[in-house]
């Protein structure tokens, strides 16, 4: 899974990949709609690769999330809307993908925003299960 060219664009829904780099910024394609749009360098851009979530001990990338919840939902969508869904079942669901999640730091927004961000991922067919690494002999 490659979130490098995956980004969040502030104030615009959904996630978007990076199609081109221009001198004043790049062209994103949403992942929902398809569509293509510019975004200027002064926008606040997020790539997912760097985005880390909280755990007790230490910070785990976004990556290594999305794979958990790729495993545990058998790579199908949360069988929730997770824009809708109350605090329960979020972090039902997150005690499941990353049991030592800080409680303190994770919030039901970020709870949401993950599990939207998994579901459009997912449905643009941009999460693939890790390689296996090849087992020493």
């Amino acid at each position: 899974m490659e979130l490098s060219t995956i980004l969040a664009v502030s104030g615009k829904p959904d996630l978007n990949e990076l199609v081109s780099r221009t001198k004043t910024g790049a062209i994103v394609k949403n992942l929902v709609t398809g569509v293509k749009f510019p975004v200027f360098a002064t926008s606040s851009i997020s790539q997912l690769s760097e985005i880390r979530m909280f755990t007790v001990n230490d910070e785990r990338p976004l990556e290594e999330v999305f794979e958990s919840i790729y495993k545990v939902l058998d790579a199908k969508p949360t069988d929730f809307d997770p824009k809708k869904a109350d605090n329960d079942t979020l972090f039902g669901l997150m005690e499941k993908v990353l049991p030592d999640y800080d409680t303190e730091r994770v919030h039901a927004s970020d709870a949401k925003k993950l599990f939207s961000w998994y579901n459009i991922l997912l449905n643009a067919g941009k999460l693939t299960p890790a390689e296996e690494e090849p087992k020493a002999e």
